[in-house]
């Protein structure tokens, strides 16, 4: 096979990007960062690092699918030997074996043309919504898969052949490929190996509301982009549940208060048994006590901003208004 290369995108990391790039460079041929916008010496970072830098044209409403395109793009015009690129957050660092496992699937077996891992997160002691993170990461089947996360390794002739990320989606933009990738007849393959330790940085309700909200809108758009064509109806079955459980549950609770003289207001009673029976589940399948109520606190009531989410995407759309990305961080300094 030829080269092999990075593409590390962020904004405002800091340290975190400092790790990033430290845990990549020297262990493959090239390294790609791009930068949307940083105002704390991430540039200035990734150059000492030995890093090619992409300045991303701010004038143009950003998306991380937007920065992956212009850094496998670049990849390609200084190293077009290139076969396969790893592409990460600039708040996460490469583990050890990661790059080496998916650099042997793609190898071995011509049909794969992405591979990830399981991520895991830097500090989930420091906050539930941290440890919730931390729970997400760690899920999904070892072996041929549907989809990947923002770490993953692609062959970039595929990912050309595709036509790369597509720039307008704001979030599940890796979801959205893989159904492409997929189409074209390409696999998806996880190794049972960590990929990377990712910095969420969640300290409170709000960050975690913002990325509650994230997520519903992603549903919603790759859905509408796909859901009705894949045979597994992409995201539809998220979807379905976030409108139930966040909007009809909660609505006819509330609406049907003043003709039930508040006992339709035991509905809501229907969130705590999500709760048991989601954090009970977890636990069968081995997660720790305290990791498992965590999950099953978060998967039961971001229902609720999940359904705004993807109520602000039909909203968005109806009124012919481009989506904007849902940030729910903020800016770390070196």
């Amino acid at each position: 096979m030829g080269a092999r290369g990075v593409v590390v995108i962020g904004r405002n990391e800091g340290e975190r990007l400092v790790k990033s790039l430290e845990s990549v460079v020297g262990r493959v041929d090239h390294v790609v960062y791009v930068d949307s916008g940083s105002e704390d010496g991430s540039v200035a970072a990734a150059k000492a690092r030995g890093a090619e830098v992409v300045d991303l044209d701010m004038s143009i409403p950003f998306t991380a699918a937007r920065a992956r395109n212009a850094g496998w793009r670049r990849l390609r015009e200084i190293a077009p030997d290139t076969t396969e690129a790893l592409f990460i957050d600039g708040d996460c660092e490469v583990l050890p074996g990661f790059l080496e496992s998916a650099h042997d699937v793609l190898s071995r077996d011509a049909g794969v043309v992405a591979v990830c891992g399981y991520r895991r997160e830097r500090h989930p002691e420091r906050s539930i919504y941290n440890r919730v993170c931390d729970v997400e990461w760690r899920s999904g089947p070892v072996g041929d898969c549907k989809a990947f996360g923002g770490d993953v390794v692609i062959r970039l002739d595929a990912l050309e052949a595709v036509g790369g990320y597509d720039e307008s989606v704001i979030a599940a933009e890796d979801d959205e490929l893989g159904i492409r990738l997929r189409a074209a007849g390409g696999r998806i393959h996880r190794v049972d190996v960590e990929s990377t330790l990712h910095d969420a940085a969640m300290t409170s309700i709000d960050q975690w509301w913002k990325r509650s909200v994230r997520c519903g809108y992603a549903y919603a758009q790759v859905h509408d982009m796909h859901g009705r064509t894949t045979p597994d109806h992409y995201f539809e079955s998220e979807k379905r549940r976030s409108l139930v459980w966040g909007a009809a549950v909660p609505a006819a609770a509330v609406g049907l208060a003043p003709v039930t003289a508040g006992a339709s207001l035991g509905l809501l009673g229907l969130f705590g048994v999500q709760v048991l029976r989601i954090a009970r589940g977890a636990e069968r399948r081995g997660l720790e006590r305290e990791d498992a109520w965590a999950w099953g606190l978060s998967c039961a009531f971001s229902k609720i901003p999940e359904a705004y989410g993807i109520a602000k995407y039909h909203l968005d759309k109806a009124q012919k208004k481009r989506p904007e990305i849902i940030e729910y961080k903020g800016a770390e300094t070196p």
